[in-house]
């Protein structure tokens, strides 16, 4: 890149940083191009020459959030084992995404929940589309595999695509509900949502006969192999966590 092109790019993401702490404080209501200016000292002018309207700025929050897990999910669909441990890699990847970036998670779900994308750029559009169609993919691939293998027997009318989109509904429906301080969640004896995901998850899986099941294999000892070959930085990051 020239030097022009990289103070944009710079540009662009401190904007970005500082509109997902203002959503994230005052709302999506509280979220204007007027007070991003004022916050950064930027003109109006300049502002959207980055993005075309506030659903557009907020369509680019939920891309960087995106690309995000989608790498860490890249690198655990290399993860060697059985479907289920390989499935078992992706539940730790979407763990240490809400870890480690918990802005980013927390601004992805506001702006989902407001279905914002109408009025963003197309580009952008386009690439949150493809960016999930991506990771559900990566996702549904490994649910074939486990048919495949004998390991899953999916009865009718069940279909890899539908266990996909229940399984983004469990992960995705019980991070919304602790985010929010749903009273149902209040009452539930987990207090970690990485835990409460990853046991429902499991318990999901154990209904559908997805072998091994997680009473009869040390996943303990699988995530320590995923954190150990796949995210040895990202797990030391968390041990050095207060």
């Amino acid at each position: 890149m020239t030097r022009k092109q990289k103070e944009i790019r710079q540009r662009e993401a401190y904007l970005l940083d500082v509109a997902r702490k203002m959503l994230m404080e005052q709302g999506f209501a509280g979220l204007s191009m007027d007070r991003l200016a004022e916050a950064t000292e930027y003109s109006k002018g300049t502002i959207y020459q980055h993005f075309s309207t506030k659903e557009d700025l907020v369509a680019a929050l939920a891309v960087q959030s995106i690309e995000h897990r989608r790498e860490l999910f890249e690198r655990a669909r290399a993860f060697e084992g059985r479907a289920r441990e390989r499935m078992f890699a992706i539940g730790v990847a979407d763990e240490l995404f809400g870890r480690l970036h918990p802005q980013y998670y927390q601004a992805e779900m506001v702006i989902r929940l407001a279905n914002l994308q109408d009025r963003a750029d197309v580009q952008r559009r386009k690439l949150l589309r493809e960016r999930d169609r991506q990771c559900a993919g990566w996702v549904r691939e490994i649910i074939e595999s486990a048919v495949a293998d004998g390991d899953l027997a999916l009865r009718e009318p069940w279909t890899p695509q539908g266990l996909t989109t229940a399984t983004f509904a469990v992960a995705v429906g019980t991070h919304l509900g602790l985010l929010n301080a749903d009273p149902l969640f209040n009452e539930c004896p987990t207090e970690h949502t990485c835990q409460l995901k990853r046991e429902s998850l499991n318990m999901m899986f154990d209904g559908f006969g997805w072998r091994p099941l997680y009473s009869e294999w040390d996943y303990a000892a699988t995530r320590l192999r995923v954190m150990e070959t796949i995210f040895p930085e990202e797990w030391r990051v968390i041990n050095d966590e207060p």
